[in-house]
């Protein structure tokens, strides 16, 4: 296993000849590189700037310098520190503003860029001429003997007048190199972890931004729910009206024509006017079944099972009052996805759909006899299934807090399930019970 840091590297035999060292004096030479810059802006802010114009811009100083101290940190960190800061709400530098003055994660940078101006880097320009710079110096004897032809002086202290004492000295800044490098990395490896102490998100923080992922998804999923009924009463009252009229007309000016080619074109148009008029039916029941909307899930897991390819046997046991719209929308598009998959790849006989309210926890479960296969990447019923109809459907209930799970050793059956816990609309309703077979 490779090593993440450099701490897990001091541990390997092989370090001193891979990359680790090399990287920690990097990592540090970098810090030196920032950390001048960012003491000279620093001084100019706090001297030269008002405290309403100098603080703000502090900040930003401070923001930026996390940015730029997050991407070194990959010099010696092979987990990326992710951004702590949180998108706003709305465009513009008033609201980046507004947001980055409440984070906590702003005034951590700000006392990052403070630390690093003024202690860091300076740290890091006094190890890596300890563990760097002295050992050079000695190894550099020989050559600096030899330029000067008579002597030189070690680190200004020892002085060095023959060529054997210039290879002794060189030789020992070989070993002290070997030897520095370990507390360098060691000292990189620390510095590394204060500044992803300060830069990187609290646990609090990540907590907070999975939260508003999810409500984030939650609200495109209610959308999208929105977007489809939308859909379906427009196609209900517009285009499904006008093909009605259509039909009827039609049918009368057929009524009305003469036998002759007329009359028998105007069979057939009224023929394809009606086919139209059922595929659209069935477009708009596959959008958002007005069963589902009026009467809930028990009434529209039996509809599923009317238009099954596969005789489907329903028992329902669904807690009125009715759940929310989303819980029950997630549950029968995951049956009428599990039951076309039935009918096309399963090779079974029979299925039965399950459905209970217990606990304020939705249970759905599909069953077929097919000959199985399945896996939980596969989204349908029965073997050799590869299609996706379930992955979008299976997020959707993700996005509720629920799970869908699939069983299906070889040879069957394959079993389908759904929990997805919710509160119900109203506490007032009784039970209603739903139990049918039906055949496609």
């Amino acid at each position: 296993m490779e090593p993440r840091n450099p701490w897990q590297a001091l541990t390997r035999s092989r370090y001193p000849r891979g990359s680790w060292p090399w990287r920690s004096a990097g990592y540090l030479a970098t810090g030196v590189v920032t950390g001048l810059p960012a003491l000279l802006v620093l001084l100019v802010l706090v001297v030269f700037s008002a405290v309403l114009v100098g603080l703000p811009l502090l900040l930003l100083a401070g923001v930026a310098l996390g940015g730029v101290e997050r991407r070194r940190l990959r010099l010696v960190e092979r987990d990326p520190a992710a951004d702590p800061h949180r998108v706003p709400d709305a465009p513009g530098l008033a609201a980046w503003l507004r947001l980055r003055v409440r984070e906590q994660a702003t005034w951590r940078e700000l006392a990052y860029a403070v630390l690093h101006a003024t202690v860091l880097w300076p740290l890091d320009l006094i190890v890596l001429a300890v563990a760097l710079g002295l050992p050079a110096a000695l190894i550099s004897t020989p050559l600096r003997l030899a330029l000067d032809g008579h002597e030189t002086k070690v680190v200004k202290a020892y002085l060095v007048t023959s060529q054997p004492q210039a290879f002794a000295a060189a030789l020992l800044g070989a070993v002290l190199l070997l030897a520095l490098l370990y507390p360098l990395a060691a000292l990189a490896g620390a510095r590394a972890a204060l500044s992803r102490a300060l830069l990187a998100p609290r646990e609090t923080e990540l907590r907070d931004r999975i939260g508003e992922v999810t409500a984030s998804r939650a609200r495109l999923v209610d959308a999208f729910e929105a977007e489809r009924r939308r859909i379906e009463r427009d196609l209900h009252d517009g285009a499904q009206q006008r093909l009605v009229a259509l039909t009827m007309t039609l049918g009368l000016a057929r009524l009305d024509a003469p036998p002759g080619p007329l009359a028998d074109q105007l069979a057939k148009a009224h023929s394809e006017a009606g086919q139209v008029l059922t595929e659209l039916r069935e477009l708009i029941h596959g959008i958002h079944p007005q069963v589902l909307a009026d009467y809930g899930l028990a009434a529209a897991l039996t509809d599923a099972a009317d238009r099954s390819a596969v005789p489907v046997e329903v028992d329902s046991d669904i807690a009125l009052p009715r759940l929310p719209a989303a819980v029950e929308s997630a549950g029968y598009f995951v049956v009428r996805e599990a039951l076309a998959n039935i009918g096309k790849h399963s090779g079974a006989t029979k299925g039965r759909i399950t459905a209970r309210y217990e606990n304020r926890t939705l249970r759905v479960e599909i069953q077929d006899d097919g000959h199985g296969g399945a896996t939980a990447s596969i989204s349908g019923s029965g073997a050799g299934t590869h299609g996706t109809g379930l992955t979008g459907l299976a997020d959707r209930v993700a996005v509720l807090d629920g799970t869908l799970t699939i069983i299906s050793p070889p040879g069957g059956p394959t079993v389908l399930r759904v929990e997805i816990p919710c509160p119900p609309l109203s506490a007032s309703s009784s039970p209603r019970t739903a139990s049918s077979s039906a055949k496609g």
